[in-house]
């Protein structure tokens, strides 16, 4: 019996579902990337021998740490120091690299091995990148990013190597700054030292160095590759920064600036008081730097003012820059917030930025992302809560919102509750590192295939009474 045709219309349709179907598992595969690697993490931790000093890790402890280290969180539940052998750090730094930047480029890989097949809007799909920057082949991306992290940890473990040798031994300084300076760049601030970099608040080339390499890991691959394009150029006429690069480096810019002159205020008799003025103004740079994402301290953060601790969360909470390996809401997005609010104020239909109107697409998603972000933040809260953390009455509600949003953020401070928490308190905060390295990606995936997809038609309008 001859199986019926079908039409031609029904099955274009069904094509095309296919192909969306394709694209949305592309985000999919990126997050599940993630999730292996940190499975594989946790079975290293548990079966490698000769990674501790004493006795190994829980299966709790043994996913949280591989979910730090993955995440590029910074967030231990146990001393990496002294809890550690030279084998058990060295497969955190494993960890840290590949989490931290090589699932930025093994999703880039797998398009590439394609043969180009797949798009660059997939592209732009999985790395939560906009195709803003056309002119940039997305291959000469990818060997461009592992170039540039090379060059930038190659360059800060030399100079730290040089800072540190006379002090603590020119064989014993080789292994600390080749982990200080891959944890610097990947954001994660895990470190071989107890108290982090406690040990170094009067050592401002210290902090140049670990500051430099956290600026350039949070700044993003795209930014640097046209920076470089621009500063190479043999052209009179320089090829002009994109929108994209010129928010991101922009907004860095400011909140850096902004963030050290509010710290020096903030800081200047409190937790920074019994500093001299040239390592107060170091460390206030430095509470600037690695408060977006970085999770080094060279300050007890129990002893920081409410004022500057609160600046904190505010500073974690935006993160670095999109397609690198900070995490946070992002500097775009929060620009493109502020773009928003200004063109609002001015009555104007659209927010602008040098010379160029932004896609009311692009706003709608920066929206979105601050919303879920935000609610994800209170919810946490609230779960943390409900674990039974907050039976201590000396412990305030700022900690554990600190704590909160520096897990979900993937940033990496704590104001010491960490190693404190539950075993329920210890999942939850697993799960919101997760989703903040996972969650913002994903949801910046679904959220551009969602409105490339909308149709042409719309319901009626009907307002709503607000304010």
């Amino acid at each position: 019996m001859k199986k019926p045709s079908v039409p031609r219309q029904v099955r274009s349709q069904e094509l095309r579902k296919l192909h969306r179907r394709r694209k949305l598992s592309t985000a999919e595969l990126f997050a599940g990337s993630f999730l292996a690697l940190i499975i594989a993490g946790t079975l290293a931790l548990q079966f490698v021998p000769g990674l501790y000093e004493g006795e190994p890790l829980s299966w709790t402890d043994a996913v949280f740490t591989s979910t730090s280290a993955v995440c590029v969180t910074g967030l231990i539940v146990v001393d990496t120091a002294t809890y550690f052998t030279f084998r058990g750090q060295l497969v955190i730094l494993v960890l840290i690299q590949l989490g931290g930047l090589g699932m930025l480029t093994i999703t880039s890989m797998v398009i590439a091995a394609f043969g180009g097949r797949l798009s660059v809007r997939s592209e732009a799909i999985v790395a939560n990148t906009q195709p803003a920057v056309p002119h940039i082949p997305p291959k000469a991306l990818i060997i461009d990013v592992v170039r540039f992290t090379f060059f930038f940890e190659a360059i800060g473990a030399i100079l730290l190597y040089i800072i540190w040798a006379p002090k603590i031994g020119w064989s014993e300084a080789i292994w600390p700054a080749i982990f200080h300076s891959i944890s610097a760049f990947c954001n994660a601030g895990f470190s071989t030292n107890s108290d982090s970099l406690m040990a170094y608040q009067s050592s401002p080339l210290t902090l140049a160095v670990i500051s430099a390499l956290i600026i350039a890991g949070g700044l993003g691959f795209i930014a640097i590759e046209e920076m470089v394009l621009r500063a190479t150029s043999k052209s009179k006429r320089k090829p002009k920064l994109s929108v994209h690069t010129q928010l991101a480096v922009g907004c860095t810019i400011f909140l850096l600036i902004g963030g050290w002159v509010l710290f020096t205020v903030l800081e200047w008799n409190a937790s920074l008081r019994e500093l001299s003025v040239l390592d107060r103004l170091s460390n206030a740079w430095f509470l600037s730097v690695t408060a977006r994402t970085a999770g080094f301290n060279t300050v007890d953060y129990a002893t920081v003012s409410n004022s500057g601790n609160f600046l904190t969360i505010l500073l974690m909470m935006i993160g670095g820059s999109p397609g690198s390996t900070a995490g946070g809401m992002k500097t775009t997005t929060f620009a493109l917030l502020g773009l928003l609010a200004w063109s609002r104020l001015r009555s104007l239909p659209t927010a602008t930025f040098a010379d160029r109107s932004i896609p009311d697409e692009t706003i709608q998603r920066a929206v979105g992302l601050f919303v879920i972000g935000t609610a994800t933040v209170v919810i946490g809260v609230f779960l943390l809560a409900a674990t039974g953390d907050f039976l201590h009455k000396d412990e305030k509600f700022l900690v554990h919102l600190f704590e909160v949003v520096s897990a979900f953020n993937t940033v990496g401070l704590t104001m010491g509750l960490t190693p404190d928490l539950s075993i329920s308190s210890r999942w939850l905060i697993i799960l919101l590192m997760f989703m903040g390295r996972i969650g913002p990606l994903s949801l910046a995936a679904v959220l551009k295939v969602r409105l490339a997809q909308r149709g042409s038609f719309r319901l009626a309008y009907e307002d709503v009474i607000v304010g």
